[in-house]
C-alpha cells in the first residue's frame, strides 16, 4: 500500500500459521520452565524443612525411668544433726550409685556397675539434692521417683539404637538392653515433654542441654544491634537522600555503602576482633561487643532500606509542605520520614532477622566459648543460637543431632516471626498516593 507523502510506512509483522504457532509454543515452553523452577524451589525447601522437622521433633521430648530411691541418712547426715550445710553437701552422687545398685542387685561386675551408673543422666544427683534441701523431712525415706534417663537410652527408647546391629557397632550394649526393657516390662520407662529443652542453658550432658542462654545471648546481642544501627542507618540515609550535595565525595559515599553491604560478614568480625577487643579492650565474648559488630554489618542494609523508603515518597508532598512554609527539616520530620517509616522498619527487621542467623563474625570475637550459665546483662558472657547450633553440630554423642535440628527449628521460628511482623507493619503504615 502506498504511503502519503510526508508520511511514514507502517510495517506490520506477518504472525500468521507456522510463525504464529511457533511463537505461541515459545511462550508455553518459557511458562512451563518457570513453573518447573518454582516447583523445584518449592520441593527443596519441603525436603530441607521436613529433614529439619523429621529429626528435631524428638529433642522435645525426653525419657524417664522409675528407680525406688532410698533417701539414706548414713549419705545424708550421719551425725543426725540436721545442719543444712551438711545436706547441702552430702555425697549425692554416691547415693545414686547406692540406690542403682539397689535396684539392679543382679549387677556385680565392676564393668556392668560402671554401665549401670551410666543408665541415668549424671545430674540425677543434683536432682535428689534439690529435693532434699527443699524438704529435710526425706532423710530416711524410700520413694518411687522419675529419673531422666541418659542420652543413650533416651536414643535407645526414641528408635535411633538398631537392636539387630552387632553389640560392639552401637552405644547400648546387650547388658544394658536387658536392664532398659525389665523396666519398661514393668511400666517404669515413660517419655515426656522435655520443657529442660526451653529453660536449660548449655551443658555437656545432651539430655540436660537447652536453648534458654543462646536465646538469651541472642535477645540481647540483636537489642545492641538494634539500638546503635537504627538510629545511626536511619539519619545516615535521611542526610544523603535529602540534605547531602550531589557530588563526586557523595556518590563515593553512596558506592561504598552499596559495596559494604556485598561483604562477606567474617570481616566485620576481623574488625571486631581488632578494634573493639584488642584496642578498646571490651570483655570477649559478650552480647555488648556481638551487637556492636552485628551493628556494623547490619548498617549498609538498614540504609540501603531507607533510602529507598525515602525515594518512594512523592516529590509533590515535599513541594506542598515547602510552599506552606516549613523548613527543610520540618518538612523531613513531619512529612517525609512518617511516610517513609514502613518501608524503614520492613528493612530494619530484616536486616535484623539476618543478624540473627550470623554466626562467622560472632566466632572472631570469642562468642563460640562453652557458657553453661544464662547471660543477665550485656557484659556477661554469652553465646547465640546460631553459634549454639554450630557447637551442637560439632558433637559426637548422637543425642545432640536432634537437639541441633530441634534449635534450627526454634531459630526458623524466631525468623518467621520477625518476617511476619515486618509484613504486618508494612500493611498497618502503608499509605498510598
Amino acid at each position: 500500500m502506498n504511503s502519503k507523502p510526508g508520511t511514514a510506512e507502517i510495517r506490520r509483522p506477518t504472525a500468521s500459521g507456522e510463525r504464529l504457532k511457533k511463537r505461541y509454543a515459545a511462550e508455553r515452553r518459557f511458562r512451563l520452565y518457570g513453573l518447573c523452577s518454582i516447583l523445584a524451589a518449592g520441593l527443596m525447601l519441603v525436603f530441607l524443612v521436613g529433614s529439619i522437622a523429621g529429626t528435631g521433633w524428638s529433642a522435645f521430648l525426653q525419657t524417664y525411668v522409675k528407680l525406688s530411691i532410698t533417701f539414706d541418712a548414713e549419705y545424708l547426715d550421719p551425725a543426725g544433726t540436721g545442719d543444712p550445710e551438711q545436706l547441702q553437701n552430702a555425697d549425692y552422687g554416691a547415693l545414686m550409685k547406692k540406690n542403682l545398685r539397689d535396684n539392679f542387685p543382679e549387677v556385680t561386675g565392676r564393668s556392668d556397675k560402671r554401665k549401670l551408673y551410666n543408665f541415668v543422666s549424671p545430674n540425677a544427683g543434683y536432682v535428689l539434692r534439690n529435693m532434699v534441701i527443699a524438704d529435710p523431712s526425706l532423710a530416711g525415706r524410700t520413694l518411687d521417683l522419675w529419673v531422666k534417663a541418659s542420652d543413650d537410652v533416651d536414643m535407645l527408647a526414641k528408635g535411633y539404637v538398631d537392636r539387630g546391629e552387632a553389640e560392639g557397632n552401637r552405644r547400648v550394649s546387650d547388658t544394658e538392653l536387658g536392664w532398659y526393657d525389665k523396666l519398661d516390662g514393668a511400666d517404669r520407662v515413660e517419655t515426656r515433654f522435655n520443657t529442660d529443652f526451653f529453660v536449660n542453658a548449655d551443658s555437656r550432658e545432651p539430655e540436660e542441654a537447652g536453648i534458654l542462654g543462646a536465646v538469651t545471648g541472642s535477645a540481647l546481642t540483636l537489642l545492641i544491634t538494634l539500638l546503635l544501627s537504627f538510629p545511626v542507618g536511619v539519619m545516615a540515609a535521611v542526610y544523603l537522600e535529602e540534605f547531602a550535595p550531589k557530588n563526586n565525595w557523595t556518590d563515593l559515599i553512596e558506592v561504598n555503602i552499596n559495596n559494604l553491604a556485598a561483604v562477606p560478614s567474617i570481616v566485620f568480625g576481623l574488625l571486631g576482633l581488632a578494634m573493639f577487643l584488642n584496642f578498646f579492650g571490651f570483655p570477649r565474648s559478650a552480647p555488648l561487643v556481638g551487637g556492636m559488630v552485628l551493628a556494623l554489618m547490619t548498617l549498609p542494609t538498614i540504609i540501603i532500606a531507607a533510602r529507598s523508603a525515602l525515594k518512594a515518597v512523592p516529590p509533590s508532598i515535599r513541594e506542598a509542605a515547602l510552599g506552606l512554609g516549613a523548613s527543610p527539616l520540618q518538612v523531613v520530620t513531619h512529612h517525609v520520614l512518617p511516610l517513609a517509616m514502613p518501608g524503614i522498619l520492613t528493612g530494619t527487621i530484616i536486616g535484623m532477622a539476618q543478624a540473627l542467623g550470623e554466626t562467622a563474625p560472632l566466632l572472631m570475637i570469642g562468642m563460640i566459648a562453652f557458657i553453661v550459665d544464662i547471660p543477665g546483662g550485656f557484659a556477661d558472657p554469652a553465646t547465640v543460637l546460631p553459634v549454639q547450633i554450630y557447637l551442637w553440630a560439632d558433637s559426637p554423642e548422637r543425642a545432640f543431632v536432634e537437639r541441633t535440628s530441634a534449635a534450627i527449628m526454634v531459630l526458623l521460628a524466631f525468623l518467621i516471626f520477625m518476617n511476619f511482623v515486618a509484613v504486618l507493619l508494612r500493611r498497618k503504615f502503608e499509605r498510598r498516593w
